[in-house]
């Protein structure tokens, strides 16, 4: 088997980028692809393991639709969109030694996994926490970023369903992991709109605030246990927590991966070590628009 042809002594890093549909995922796969290879002087390639995807604004190394495809799957077995993607998982897991077959061909790269968008495959399907399972006990050291659409802080019930949606991933798929809310550029635009400063959103801080707020709410005041139950949940765990991410930002793509790397125990050489000081000293010179947000804000 190909798992036994593997030197566990071989390391490789990368991570994998989760999420719900329009949080982001494969605009930032592409632009931190980029960031990477032309800012870091970082060796990356992008692993496509959405069967669905197909407006790429990038040119993946591997890619999963050369072995399924969301629409042939519908086709052949008259199974609807979100059926055919969990088939298409499931598929994957069985046929685990193309993926590796695939993978072993990539030398001394970093590895960006662009994944579907359907929540189930995170929260308690098991074929992609098994797939990449298997992979870490082959010497893949990778961390899970999950991006979720910044747009639901300002509204008290959506971010509670935001942080049980990534306290749940968490503990489902096992890997490190960084929360990210992305879009944050958007939120100067609605910086108005939200009740608490950034930093309540980022570090999920007292929650016993937005516990008020949620039983204040028309729709919601009728659940108070419940609703307590679940911000009492949250906190017990204390595992949830969030970075911002300007896509458009260098420091902000900065920042997040300072996060991932430190997740992930990825050590960069000194060239890019060299292009990190010279973003830096950019970034001190010429602040941009979304920066200075972000100093006015958090």
């Amino acid at each position: 088997m190909a798992l036994q042809r593997i030197k566990k002594a071989e390391s490789h890093f990368g991570q994998v980028v989760i999420g719900p549909p329009g949080s982001g995922k494969t605009t930032y796969c592409a632009k931190v692809y980029n960031f990477y290879k032309d800012k870091l002087n970082r060796k990356v390639e992008i692993v496509n393991l959405d069967p669905a995807n197909e407006n790429m604004n990038y040119t993946p190394k591997i890619d999963i639709m050369q072995l399924v495809t969301v629409e042939d799957v519908m086709k052949e077995l008259n199974l609807g969109p979100n059926g055919a993607l969990m088939y298409c998982m499931e598929y994957l897991e069985q046929n685990f030694d193309w993926l590796l077959n695939q993978l072993t061909k990539i030398k001394d790269r970093y590895l960006i996994f662009d994944m579907p968008g359907q929540v189930e495959l995170f929260t308690h399907h098991t074929s992609i926490k098994d797939v990449f399972g298997r992979l870490e006990k082959l010497g893949y050291h990778l961390c899970a970023v999950h991006l979720v659409d910044s747009h639901y802080c300002s509204d008290p019930p959506k971010f509670i369903s935001t942080l049980l949606l990534s306290l749940s991933t968490m503990l489902q798929i096992g890997l490190p992991h960084v929360n990210v809310l992305s879009k944050a550029d958007l939120l100067k635009k609605n910086a108005s709109k939200l009740d608490f400063g950034l930093d309540f959103y980022t570090d999920v801080l007292n929650l016993d605030y937005l516990l008020e707020m949620l039983d204040d709410g028309p729709f919601t005041k009728k659940f108070k246990k419940l609703n307590g139950a679940l911000v009492g949940l949250i906190q017990d765990y204390s595992l949830v927590g969030f970075v911002l991410l300007d896509a458009k930002s260098d420091r902000s793509l900065l920042e997040l991966k300072s996060a991932v790397d430190k997740a992930n125990g990825y050590i960069y050489g000194s060239g890019e070590e060299r292009s990190i000081q010279t973003l830096l000293s950019c970034a001190v010179g010429a602040r941009t628009e979304s920066e200075r947000f972000d100093s006015d804000y958090m």
